[in-house]
């Protein structure tokens, strides 16, 4: 079937940085200091995840462009060996083949592509970064773009619950067919044949008896448009606050009905690596993801979604109820 090579290197590139990501942030839990005086854990750990990444898919698919968040710039700095030091360690645990430093840094410069052309990768090697300092949900998120569309995504949730009392979840999609989730921590699975678990997203149909998530942060969102949104549409449960496109997984899982990423300011432009792996996972597992306008969001205009303003992702029957609520209450907060 189409994209099954795709699909493959890409699981098998974020189940690797989602081992050595898990790896950081086990060992982050046991400096508690860390977390208030030094994020440089959290830095190792996305440097690391995106070298891992950006190699697998050198590895697989060696024309292929990536688009990451990250480049080596900082790492190249005198001050800084011992952070690339620690850097080169973490990818030593995933990579087996012998390396340098200077391999490292080429693999994580392979992220700085632009995103054009008819096909490229775009990669956040750890989507959530606070999330991950508070030991909470933090996500890496994986997809392939070609002229404009989405048509592969994977997201490694390493601390979603995996339903049966574990930790570690990741969920794959491909344009046209059913999003499915796997397990985050089997290494080669995808070349036995397991396909994973078909997920959907809930049978809500009354906004009522919706729940939305929305980001842990509030800068990522205006949540007190958020409240007020909530209030008209009848929905009385408590927001389910997480960090990362782990919210996206909710809405794919039907853990939650609605999404709602709220501008907090209007020139503020969404980066594509921030919603393109789980706007497809979405889709496919049934639901719809807009901008709060209703547009379809838009990966034709490079890194940024520069044609779109936040974003709303629902079960699906309930979106155009709900993206009229959010139009009528922003409006009103622009008069």
């Amino acid at each position: 079937m189409a994209y099954e090579a795709e699909l493959a290197a890409g699981i098998e590139a974020v189940r690797a940085a989602s081992r050595v990501c898990r790896s950081v942030q086990k060992r982050l839990a046991t400096a508690k200091a860390l977390q208030k005086k030094d994020k440089s854990p959290v830095t190792v750990a996305d440097f690391a995840s995106q070298a891992i990444v950006c190699e697998r898919l050198l590895r697989a698919l060696p024309r292929d462009a990536i688009v990451g968040e990250e480049g080596s710039q900082e790492l190249r700095q005198g001050e800084q060996t011992k952070l690339l030091d620690s850097v080169v360690r973490e990818v030593a645990s995933e990579v087996r083949h012998e390396f340098d430093r200077h391999e490292v840094l080429a693999w994580i410069d392979r992220g700085g592509a632009t995103a054009a052309g008819p096909r490229y990768w775009t990669l956040d090697p750890i989507d959530g970064t606070k999330g991950f300092l508070r030991g909470e949900q933090y996500a890496v998120a994986l997809a392939l773009i070609e002229h404009g569309e989405v048509v592969v995504g994977i997201l490694g949730c390493p601390n979603l619950d995996d339903g049966s009392g574990g930790r570690g979840v990741l969920l794959a999609a491909v344009r046209g067919r059913e999003a499915r989730s796997l397990p985050l921590w089997s290494e080669g699975s995808e070349e036995k044949g397991d396909e994973g678990t078909a997920i959907g997203v809930s049978n809500v149909k009354s906004t009522a008896a919706a729940r939305f998530c929305e980001s842990v942060e509030a800068e990522h969102s205006d949540q007190e448009q958020s409240a007020r949104i909530a209030e008209e549409l009848g929905i009385t449960q408590e927001p389910f606050r997480i960090d990362s496109q782990c919210k996206y997984a909710a809405i794919a899982r039907g853990d939650a009905s609605i999404y709602l990423r709220m501008p907090t300011r209007k020139d503020y432009q969404e980066k594509i690596w921030d919603h393109a792996a789980g706007l497809l996972i979405v889709e496919a597992a049934g639901g719809r993801v807009t901008d709060v306008e209703g547009l379809p969001l838009d990966f034709t205009r490079g890194r940024t979604l520069a044609a779109n303003q936040g974003v709303v992702a629902t079960c699906g029957p309930i979106h155009d109820r709900v993206i009229e609520v959010v139009k009528r209450v922003r409006a009103g907060d622009s008069s």
